[in-house]
């Protein structure tokens, strides 16, 4: 009788111990009498016996991601009434110095606070916010500053509570109405059409300033042989007119060696005497 109650005694130690994991704190709620729910211990990593009219809670103090997507993506409105959906993540981490107030504000653990109180403070955000902002906030230059705002707002609004909220982000691309998709598209298209042909006109344009500089080149080229021959004749000219040998040297040059059959009183151009 002793060795069974020995073990029971062993297997309702084992069936109460429970852990409180390293980077964890753990809090433990009293469920019944006049401190039901009210006076709460917080309890480092270790094992501890909870009894049968106690619960621990476990709050991890490192940093905690979770997405909305799916039936929890955020819904909101834009200043034009349009509808969008996005699916946004979060990261957070508990303050180890204020696990008790974090409970005894919400008197959940951390997934349901996550899931519940989190999430509603990210769409009221996006739903004051969003409601200001145009279309364009949402996917044009304007998106990061959107997130950004309501980042700001779900900080402060959990910072003294003991949530130290590190980043609201966008974990896709926010899905618009039919109708906008369209008009981006058709925006698109028509910004790189323009493009394109800014390019085919750059380029026509450079093809045709080649020509004109090739045209430029062959004339010029024509001009200084043209100036080149103009000098060369002037300058045997010049000469020629300076020296009467150079005359007759030129004019013997192109004489077939032919003396005329008729000649008159003049005298031949080619002076045949020796000098």
């Amino acid at each position: 009788m002793r060795k069974l109650l020995v073990v029971a005694l062993l297997a309702l130690s084992v069936i109460g111990c429970s852990k409180v994991p390293a980077g964890n704190v753990g809090v433990k709620v009293y469920l019944l009498g006049t401190s039901k729910g009210v006076d709460v211990e917080e309890l480092g990593p270790g094992k501890y016996w909870i009894g049968w009219n106690e619960d621990l809670f476990i709050f991890p103090t490192f940093t905690q991601t979770d997405t909305w997507a799916g039936d929890q993506a955020i819904s909101f409105q834009t200043s034009e009434g349009l509808a969008v959906t996005a699916d946004i993540g979060i990261s957070y981490a508990v303050n180890p110095n204020k696990v008790s107030l974090v409970f005894q504000k919400y008197r959940k653990g951390i997934d349901e606070i996550s899931d519940l109180y989190l999430r509603q403070m990210v769409k009221d955000a996006f739903v004051t916010i969003g409601g200001t902002k145009p279309i364009e906030s949402v996917y044009g230059e304007g998106k990061a500053e959107l997130i950004a705002q309501v980042e700001k707002q779900v900080r402060d609004q959990v910072a003294p509570i003991g949530i130290n909220v590190e980043r609201v982000y966008w974990s896709a691309q926010p899905r618009l109405p039919a109708t906008v998709n369209e008009a981006i598209n058709a925006k698109i298209t028509a910004t790189q059409k323009s493009q394109q042909r800014e390019n085919e006109i750059q380029q026509v344009k450079a093809e045709a300033q080649k020509a004109i500089e090739e045209a430029n080149g062959v004339s010029q080229a024509k001009i200084i042989n043209a100036e080149a021959d103009a000098k060369a004749i002037r300058l045997k000219s010049d000469a020629l007119r300076q020296s009467p040998e150079l005359v007759q040297l030129t004019l013997a040059e192109k004489w077939n060696g032919v003396l005329p059959t008729v000649t008159g009183g003049t005298t031949p151009l080619i002076d045949l005497r020796s000098k």
